[in-house]
C-alpha cells in the first residue's frame, strides 16, 4: 500500500501492552520515573562480512556489536525496551499521554517504521480503522511528514552510535546470553536500581570501548543447537521442542 492516510484518535489501543525500545537516555528517564526495562538480546553468526551490495546486512552491522560465541564470530543486537502489561505507566485516564513532551522516540514516530526494511502496514498496528482515512502520511512509499522522517533518521543514528554502549551495558549487568537472530529472543530483566547505575556508568564513559566477552546462544530447538554447535558456537538447549 503505497499511499496511506493516518490521523491519532487518542483510543490508547497503540499504548497498551508493549516492549517500547528506547535509548539510553530515554531507558535512564523511564527508570527514574519508576517503569520496567528489560535487555532483548540476539545473535546472528558473522564470520566474515556479506558481499556488498547488502543493505539489509548493512543496517544489521550497524546497529550490532561484534563479539565471539565459542569460536564463531558473531554480531549481538541488544534492545533496551520498556516493558508493561496493560496500559502504559504514563497513559492518562483520558488515553491522553502524561509525558507527552518527553515521550520516547519511537512514540513520536509511530505508525510509521524506524527499519527501512519494514512496510508501514495498517492491518499491524493497533489502530482503529478510522484512523487509516484522514491526514495524507505516506504517498508513493514515501513518508510525507517532514518532522517524522527526521525523527526516523535520528532514532537510526542513534540506535548505530549506542550500539557498543549497549554492549558495555550488558557487561556491566554480566549478561552473556542471547536467541539467534530470527528465532526469538532472550529477554533479560535486571533489577531495576541496578540497571539505571549501570547505565549512570555507561553514559558517564560514551568513549570507552566495549570490553570482550564470549555469548552463549539459547535455543529451545534441538536442530539450532546441533548446527550451532558444529561451527564452534557455545549453545544451551533450553525446554527443547521437536524441530
Amino acid at each position: 500500500m503505497d499511499d496511506i492516510d493516518f490521523e491519532c484518535t487518542a483510543c490508547g489501543k497503540c499504548c497498551h501492552d508493549l516492549r517500547l525500545p528506547l535509548t539510553l537516555a530515554e531507558a535512564s528517564d523511564w527508570l527514574a520515573r519508576g517503569g520496567q526495562m528489560e535487555l532483548i538480546c540476539e545473535a546472528i553468526p558473522w564470520p566474515a562480512d556479506p558481499e556488498p551490495p547488502n543493505a539489509q546486512a548493512d543496517y544489521r552491522k550497524a546497529r550490532s556489536t561484534p563479539a565471539a560465541s565459542g569460536s564463531l564470530p558473531v554480531r549481538v543486537s541488544i534492545i533496551l525496551a520498556a516493558a508493561f502489561a496493560g496500559p502504559c505507566p504514563n497513559l492518562r485516564a483520558d488515553m491522553l499521554c502524561g509525558i507527552y513532551e518527553e515521550r520516547p522516540l519511537v512514540c513520536r514516530i509511530y505508525p510509521a517504521e524506524i527499519n527501512p526494511f519494514v512496510s508501514l502496514t495498517p492491518a499491524n498496528k493497533a489502530c482503529p480503522p478510522e484512523a487509516w482515512n484522514t491526514k495524507p502520511l505516506q504517498r508513493h512509499g514515501v513518508l510525507v511528514e517532514e518532522t517524522t522522517r527526521r525523527l526516523i533518521e535520528l532514532s537510526r543514528r542513534t540506535a548505530e552510535n549506542e550500539a557498543p554502549l549497549r554492549m558495555r551495558l550488558c557487561h556491566e549487568l554480566a549478561i552473556t546470553h542471547a536467541s539467534l537472530a530470527n528465532e526469538g529472543f532472550v529477554i533479560h530483566a535486571p533489577r531495576s536500581s541496578e540497571l539505571l547505575a549501570a547505565l549512570e556508568r555507561v553514559r558517564a564513559t560514551p568513549d570507552v570501548p566495549p570490553a570482550s566477552a564470549e555469548w552463549t546462544f539459547v535455543s529451545n530447538r534441538s536442530v539450532t543447537v546441533e548446527t550451532l554447535l558444529s561451527v564452534g558456537a557455545a549453545v544451551r538447549l533450553d525446554e527443547p521442542v521437536d524441530a
